[in-house]
């Protein structure tokens, strides 16, 4: 992805290349006049990455689980579940008792 970025003065810069390049690996279509407005945007979060970089933050105490909260591990264990017949009776397609889903990757 590098070869699509231009170096800015400071800073790198997506260009319309970037956002094409990343529009077609997410199959979203982009139109032309909103090109720039994406641009904007991404460089924007870029350059506030940019500054988050330049903090030292050397001296500063580790902070984590600010809010209390807290993972609740159980143990691995084998459940009894619902039946695959229920599972897959809302599937809109299933093949050998697993969910079918189209092809994502070319």
């Amino acid at each position: 992805m590098l070869g699509y970025l231009t170096k800015g003065r400071s800073e790198i810069m997506i260009d319309k290349d970037v956002i094409a390049h990343i529009a077609h690996l997410s199959r979203l279509e982009i139109k032309d006049e909103e090109v720039q407005g994406y641009m904007e945007k991404i460089n924007s979060i870029l350059s506030y990455v940019e500054n988050l970089q330049s903090v030292n933050t050397e001296n500063v105490d580790i902070t984590y689980n600010t809010n209390n909260s807290f993972n609740a591990f159980r143990d691995d264990a084998i459940t009894l579940s619902m039946p695959r017949e229920d599972v897959l009776m809302n599937a809109p397609d299933s093949e050998m008792g697993c969910f079918k889903v189209p092809k994502v990757l070319e």
